[in-house]
């Protein structure tokens, strides 16, 4: 069968994306026997013949495969010849002799050495006339089945396409088994009638099993209107129409994504470009394969190696899409089957960067657990680093309040001296014929203000021996801390004839921090000063106590006149169990700089100029400070 309207009866559609297939060796096929190179001192020439005209999507797509091959494969060095003979439109004798005439005569300077004949047509043509337009020439066609070669001249060898129209709707059975009806479609003109009459003869048994349907020799308005009111159970097959029932011709692709447009049932089509023109698919041979086939035919024939015939191996096509719009299973479809159009999957189509993904995803998730549990486990080493930091600072609290037990008593003995002689006055007032109610009233309120300046000495006390399993964070004025730790030292340095001077700053220094721990620090500070002025003239006994702020924190320093700290000693004093005492532990310090560190802060030490040393520590101010800032 040959071809019509741009397409062999034979040539089946399939996927573009497909690239040159294998072939297969016919064994009725001729073979050229070896011969010497057809071109010895110039480069070849090869004419190209198409049956119909340019707008043949089918005829078109193998002629630009074969140029593509022939190109790549000479590196341009080939004279490539195009004719368009239009045999569809122009069928007459009268027309066909015309252009033997018209190519004898263009071609007979440049006779070609090869002639590529695309469609059975073109095939009786160049047989025709080979002798005036190409003598010589090898002759290569392409583009029907290898049972249409009977007229031709036993050299002429080529790459053939069978169409089995068959197969195709045996894969539309499969996607469709619930089917119970079977249009088959087909124009008006003699290649329309020739496919009819095949398609009769291939599904003879296979049409028996469906109500059977062969619309032929309508209008394309009429082929449009039956195909849109069939039963969604049916399977329609469009043959081709290159022309109707009034004489109108068509592209068969074109009249294909006419009736599809409206169809109420899927269709299937024998052609490769039908796909994209609203066939769900058919077994067919791809254009592109067909093509780059005859292109290494010719090479080898320019280069007289032996070529023989074969045929082009055939596969299912379908589009994706269709598939989609019908609603039709890819899992029914045949083996092998190549998908058009189809959408990939993410794994698919992003399956490097997917997998790379998911192993960073699990090494991520790897690395997190071992972060997680090392911070777990660092979270627990804290917690027992604040443990043992407070228990540290518990025992030192208790030291500091055993050194300064005797002055402590001695500042308790006061008050309650005090509050005992009143009591006493108050009772011989009382027992007196006329009591002073006036100076009663008085020494009751001097009872009162000593009994809470004990009550203060006593809290300030148990704030000193009290152990917690916790820090108790609070914001609190550096200040206040400061003079507290003056009231409980009060004692001690008079004891000492020690002189407490205090140089705050009247501008507030809120800090966060544990307020019995930073007290603490003073504490040890000024306990520190006190013992290093142990031998100092009396009068020379002073510790300053001076708050203020620099670069947005508050500090402290704690200054003595005692002799200060030598030089080679200053990097290690706050080293644990350093001490210059006999009888110190040498953690005083340490736990201090422990204790600043934990709220952010820091402590350091230097020597005074005129003799004595200096502790600054400083914390960090309170957010709110900050912002008031």
């Amino acid at each position: 069968m040959g071809w019509g309207c741009g397409y062999s009866a034979r040539l089946q559609h399939a996927a573009a994306r497909l690239t040159a297939v294998s072939v297969v060796v016919c064994g009725c096929a001729a073979v050229a026997s070896a011969a010497p190179p057809l071109i010895v001192d110039r480069v070849a020439r090869v004419l190209v013949l198409y049956p119909y005209d340019e707008r043949i999507a089918a005829t078109t797509m193998i002629g630009e495969a074969l140029r593509s091959r022939l190109l790549q494969a000479t590196d341009g060095k080939i004279d490539l010849f195009s004719e368009f003979l239009d045999l569809s439109r122009f069928p007459e004798a009268e027309h066909v002799g015309r252009m033997g005439r018209y190519l004898a005569e263009k071609y007979a300077a440049r006779r070609p050495d090869v002639v590529v004949a695309i469609g059975s047509d073109s095939a009786s043509f160049i047989s025709a006339n080979r002798n005036s337009i190409a003598p010589g020439a090898k002759i290569v066609a392409t583009g029907f089945g290898n049972t249409e070669t009977n007229d031709l001249p036993g050299d002429v060898i080529g790459a053939f396409a069978t169409f089995d129209i068959l197969k195709t709707v045996e894969m539309a059975r499969k996607l469709q088994p619930d089917a119970h009806h079977l249009y088959i479609l087909g124009g008006s003109s003699n290649f329309d009638r020739k496919w009819l009459a095949t398609a009769r003869a291939d599904l003879r048994e296979f049409a028996k099993s469906y109500e059977t349907t062969y619309i032929e020799d309508l209008t394309i308005e009429e082929f449009v209107e039956r195909a849109s009111h069939v039963p969604s159970d049916s399977i329609v097959v469009v043959l081709t129409v290159s022309k109707d029932r009034n004489g109108r011709n068509f592209i068969p692709r074109d009249a294909m994504r006419q009736i599809a447009a409206t169809a109420t049932a899927p269709i299937y089509g024998p052609y490769q470009t039908y796909i994209d023109n609203g066939a769900v698919g058919a077994y067919t041979v791809t254009f592109d394969s067909l093509g780059q086939t005859v292109g290494s035919f010719v090479i080898d024939a320019i280069a007289g190696k032996p070529v023989s015939s074969v045929d082009a191996p055939a596969t299912y096509i379908v589009d994706a899409r269709q598939l989609r719009r019908w609603g039709l299973s890819e899992k029914n479809l045949p083996p092998g089957t190549v998908q058009m159009h189809r959408e990939k999957s993410f794994w698919e189509d992003h399956w490097l960067a997917a997998t790379g993904a998911f192993g960073i995803v699990v090494m991520q998730t790897g690395i997190i657990a071992i972060l997680l549990l090392e911070r777990r486990r660092r979270h627990d080493a804290e917690a027992k680093s604040r443990l043992h930091l407070l228990e540290a600072i518990h025992l030192n609290q208790s030291a500091t309040a055993g050194a300064l037990s005797s002055s402590i008593a001695h500042e308790l003995n006061q008050p309650l001296s005090a509050i005992r002689n009143n009591a006493e006055a108050a009772s011989v007032l009382l027992r007196s014929e006329s009591p002073d109610l006036e100076l009663i009233k008085q020494i009751l309120i001097d009872i009162q203000e000593d009994d809470q300046r004990a009550g203060d000495i006593i809290g300030r006390m148990r704030g000193l021996l009290k152990k917690r399993s916790e820090i108790d964070w609070q914001e609190f004025d550096l200040n206040d801390v400061t003079s507290s730790a003056i009231r409980i030292l009060h004692g001690e340095a008079e004891r000492r004839s020690i002189t407490l001077d205090s140089d705050q700053r009247s501008i507030k220094l809120p800090v966060r921090a544990d307020r019995v721990h930073v007290q603490q620090v003073i504490l040890n500070l000024a306990t520190n000063a006190m013992d290093a002025m142990s031998d100092a003239a009396t009068i020379k006994r002073t510790i300053t106590f001076a708050t203020g702020r620099s670069n947005e924190k508050a500090e402290l320093c704690v200054s003595d006149t005692g002799n200060g700290i030598p030089e080679e000693r200053l990097s290690s004093i706050f080293e644990p169990f350093y001490t210059t005492k006999q009888a110190g532990t040498g953690l005083g310090l340490s736990i201090a700089r422990a204790i600043l560190e934990t709220y952010g802060g820091a402590i350091s030490a230097c020597n005074r100029p005129e003799g004595g040393a200096v502790f600054r520590m400083v914390l960090p101010l309170a957010r709110s400070e900050e912002r008031d800032c």
